[in-house]
């Protein structure tokens, strides 16, 4: 009834003359819901279906409504499969086609009774109206009259809200909530237009008109579990709606998408760990538009070649929100100021990360850390899965072989190592009573989730019979920060592994099964893995504090991820990491991700990239798959060339399984290796770099490993590339993704583009490129006019973090060049919120790089810049000064034009100067 008092006076009139109209209808609604018992019957597939139903192809026997092109038909019958009296029974349309097309049978006619739009009235941030309908829909349990609420979030983001204003529903609450926004004075960068009857909305693109969400198109449908909104697209290039197997590019040829969070090795076809109901869609001339619905429960979304594109929910309201960018950054942005910017990650993190389920003790542990050092490569952080635990509880040490995991640990950071470990959400509840405080504690503090009948629901994943703490009660996350800060009191570890939180049980729903509701059986299950919404995990009547387990399963790792961020900050006092599985919209803002169980194949290597760059899109910027791969045995090649792309992912993590040959770097031949420890001294250099883009992502929501097209979008060939990648606007990656290569095609967009390496240029007119590619090289270029600070690697972060700077100084074709430097302990919480880092702007031009500190907190002190590198000097200087003092170490490549000073010693926290001059006479020094 509180909601329903928020209506306006005009929209309360409405909605009661609609409620009075509607009541006639209500034996209409009665008499269809008694044929509606029971769970649907399996969807018939296509083959069947034709030997039912001949192919109809007589368009002239049909009525009009139902005369349109397959690409324009929107089903009729996703919630269950439909013979031609069940179709026309709906008033639908029923057209069998052969087997080249995969458009549905059965679809709506246009137009298609629906519900009707009252008197639309302002609000203080939008207006607002009441739906309803004429007769009831043929869905069971039909929400017969809905609040439609249209909010300027700003003048690029639109909400549009959809609700059923008698009952209360549940809607996704995001930690820390959603921000209202700003509506500000400038004008929208959109209209919104109304269909009255039957209801729909257009959004248009203000400058232009282009129409960018028609829902007009099919009907709407707002049922208690069933929920249905279809939209036209502005065009074919539609990127997100994650977590799946897909190139960056979505199929939009009649495929469907399920967004529901599940333990699932990637592959083709399969709704995997994650659910972001978010897409991009570039548009024809370079701008670019996105979409959110946030919404939580199970989802499948629909593509059709029109294009077009359909939500399916199965509970909650539908919420939307629509961000007119004009250019994709703009749009990530708009959406990142919806579900919050991300974290700003520790320093250590972006090293390099080892880890494997197999570690077996301490003495194996320790043995992997010495051999990583002996054979000199990089490394800062150490894991162990869950081979540390007694009998697989979280939160326990094995006696016997970790017996020993704090010295261990203490060990590790005398040399500059940090240490994570695994911690699955699941808590044993096979213990003796007294024996296991975990969950003896957390049964007398009830944080675990119930079963239907009010009882502790138990599952079954690694240590046996285990409960799940419901991480959506305020006591549960301090019962888990107590877990967490008296773990550490006893290993001092430095981050944390969250698995399995999808969440993961081996028996579907419970042990003692799942009752037989309408939760557990709902009108329509998309098409999830094992065909049911219970499979795999937990009871979808389950009971947390929040809702049922039905509305909650996609949020469960985002609410483990922000009950474990803020566990390690009271623990550790300092920047918390954690690597979640599971993913929903905001994780960003706590955790950082992987790909899960990744095949050791090309197939799956080449797939990484989308995958990686999708969660950029999603605001979640680091962002990695496992390195050579989790499943299966790694050849030497595969494991060289995914070292060499994996040195690039924000994230890089080399894990795997237990029965695998093992794949650290030092178990491969000397060539190997040394390619190897070539591409993460790369990584090292490039820290200063990679740590400054995640700094622009935690402030400003820039993406960091970025899809060609977000740079540029005017570039057609940019549109589709998912091979290539770039490190913010200016480091482009073009690894090796096939067996026995050795050269690269790759495309340079316009301009002139450098080796990082040679430094030569090639001039690009937008072209394909072959490039050597030898099993020791991974070729990266760097674009004209930008400057990248780099360090002298070391065999960790906290050691090269103290070595000499040096600068990358890529001239463009004026001769100028600009870069920047975001510096700080790399270790303290919210240091860029309390102004405790320092800034620095670099720029060449005029024959000369320059440096100016924009803001100095300490942290630079006592660093110095060693040298730099300038490409695209166009002849042989005869002089080079370092502020104003004449510089004798430099050399000058006429074939590639790279200057190369080096011996200088020009403290960072102060202004500097390098200039060259081209002629015989001396530079002029300010």
């Amino acid at each position: 009834m509180a909601r329903w008092l928020k209506l306006s006076a005009a929209a309360l009139l409405a909605l009661a003359f609609s409620t009075l109209c509607d009541f006639r209808h209500s034996l209409i609604l009665n008499s269809r819901l008694a044929g509606n018992g029971g769970p649907p019957k399996p969807k018939l597939g296509r083959t069947l279906r034709h030997r039912l139903e001949p192919a109809d192809n007589d368009a002239e026997a049909r009525p009009p409504r139902c005369v349109m092109p397959p690409e324009r038909r929107f089903d009729c019958g996703r919630d269950r499969a439909l013979g031609r009296r069940e179709c026309e029974r709906r008033a639908c349309c029923y057209a069998p086609l052969d087997d080249s097309s995969a458009a549905p049978w059965c679809f709506y006619p246009h137009p298609y009774p629906g519900y009707q739009m009252g008197v639309l009235t302002p609000t203080l941030r939008g207006r607002e109206a009441a739906l309803t309908r004429a007769s009831a829909s043929y869905l069971p349990r039909d929400v017969a009259v809905l609040h439609l609420e249209e909010t300027r979030q700003s003048a690029g983001c639109l909400r549009l809200t959809l609700k059923d204003p008698w009952s209360e529903r549940y809607e996704v609450e995001l930690p820390g909530g959603v921000p209202q926004g700003k509506s500000g004075s400038q004008d929208a960068l959109y209209t919104v237009a109304y269909k009255s009857k039957p209801f729909g909305f257009i959004v248009r693109r203000a400058s232009n008109g282009r129409v960018i969400m028609n829902s007009t198109v099919a009907p709407l449908l707002f049922a208690e579990q069933y929920l249905q909104l279809s939209t036209t697209l502005a065009s074919s290039l539609v990127s997100g709606l994650g977590e799946h197997y897909t190139s960056l590019l979505l199929d939009l040829n009649w495929t469907s998408l399920t967004l529901w969070n599940r333990d699932m090795a990637p592959h083709a076809g399969a709704n995997l760990y994650g659910s972001h109901p978010f897409y991009v869609v570039q548009e024809e001339d370079g701008l670019a538009h996105g979409v959110f619905l946030l919404n939580s429960n199970a989802i499948e979304v629909v593509l059709q070649p029109l294009p077009a594109l359909t939500w399916v929910s199965t509970g909650g309201v539908l919420d939307l929100y629509v961000f007119m960018g004009p250019d994709a950054q703009t749009v990530i942005r708009q959406y990142l100021r919806v579900i919050g910017f991300p974290m700003m990650p520790p320093y250590w993190s972006l090293g390099f990360h080892l880890c494997r389920w197999g570690y077996k003790s301490t003495n194996a542990t320790r043995q992997v850390a010495q051999r990583m050092h002996d054979a000199n490569f990089p490394m800062d952080v150490q894991w162990n899965d869950l081979d540390y635990a007694s009998q697989g509880r979280v939160f326990t040490e094995d006696p016997l072989r970790f017996g020993d995991l704090k010295e261990m640990v203490d060990e590790f950071h005398q040399r500059g190592i940090k240490y994570v470990l695994i911690l699955d959400p699941g808590i044993s509840a096979t213990s003796p009573p007294g024996t296991y405080q975990p969950f003896d504690d957390g049964l007398k503090r009830d944080v675990f989730i119930k079963n239907a009948t009010g009882h502790l629901l138990l599952g079954k994943v690694w240590p046996g019979f285990t409960a799940f703490p419901d991480f959506t009660n305020p006591e549960t996350r301090q019962w888990w920060q107590d877990c967490i800060v008296d773990f550490y009191s006893e290993v001092p570890l430095d981050g944390l592994w969250i698995d399995m939180n999808e969440p993961t049980s081996f028996v579907s729903g419970s042990t003692e099964g799942c009752p037989d509701t309408e939760l557990e059986n709902p009108p329509y299950t998309p098409r999830v893995l094992g065909g049911r919404l219970s499979s795999w995990t937990l009871c979808m009547s389950a009971r947390q504090k929040r809702s049922a387990h039905y509305d909650l399963h996609n949020v469960y790792g985002l609410t483990q991820a922000f009950a474990t961020h803020s566990a390690l900050v009271k623990a550790r006092g300092k920047r918390p990491f954690v690597l979640s599985r599971s993913s929903f919209p905001s994780i960003g803002r706590f955790s950082g991700v992987w790909t899960g169980d990744v095949r050791s194949d090309w197939e799956q290597l080449a797939y990484s990239i989308p995958s990686v760059l999708r969660f950029g899109l999603f605001g979640v910027p680091l962002a990695g798959a496992d390195v050579c791969g989790f499943g299966g045995d790694a050849s030497e090649e595969l494991c060289v060339r995914w070292m060499q792309l994996g040195a690039f992912y924000p994230f890089m993590r080399n894990h795997n399984d237990r029965p695998n040959a093992p794949q650290e770097p030092y178990v491969f031949g000397q060539k190997a290796q040394a390619a190897m420890r070539d591409a993460l001294r790369l990584r090292y250099s490039l820290l200063p770099f990679l740590y400054t883009l995640f700094h622009h992502a935690h402030a400003s929501g820039d993406t960091v490993a970025r899809p060609l097209f977000m740079e540029f979008p005017a570039d057609p060939r940019c549109r589709v590339i998912d091979r290539q990648f770039l490190w913010g606007s200016s480091v482009l990656v073009s690894p090796v993704l096939e067996a026995g290569a050795a050269e690269v095609s790759a495309y340079l967009p316009p301009g002139t583009w450098y080796s990082l390496r040679s430094g030569r240029p090639t001039y690009s007119e937008g072209e394909d490129v072959l490039l050597s590619a030898p099993l020791d090289t991974v070729n990266i270029h760097v674009r004209e006019g930008h400057v990248i600070p780099r360090q002298e690697p070391a065999l960790t972060s906290a050691v090269s973090r103290r070595n000499a700077f040096f600068l990358t100084v890529a001239l463009s074709a004026d001769g100028t060049a600009r870069g920047d430097l975001f510096w700080d302990d790399g270790d303290s919480v919210d240091t860029f919120q309390s102004g405790n880092y320092s800034y620095v702007l670099f720029a060449a031009g005029q024959s000369q790089v320059a440096s100016e500190p924009i803001r100095l907190n300490g942290a630079l002190d006592g660093l110095v810049l060693g040298g730099t590198r300038v490409f695209g000097v166009p002849s042989p200087p005869r002089y080079v000064a370092a502020n104003g003092e004449e510089v004798k170490d430099f050399t000058y490549n006429a074939d590639t034009k790279v200057l190369k000073v080096s011996g200088l010693a020009l403290p960072m926290s102060k202004m500097f100067t390098v200039q060259w001059a081209l002629t015989c006479a001396a530079p002029r020094y300010p």
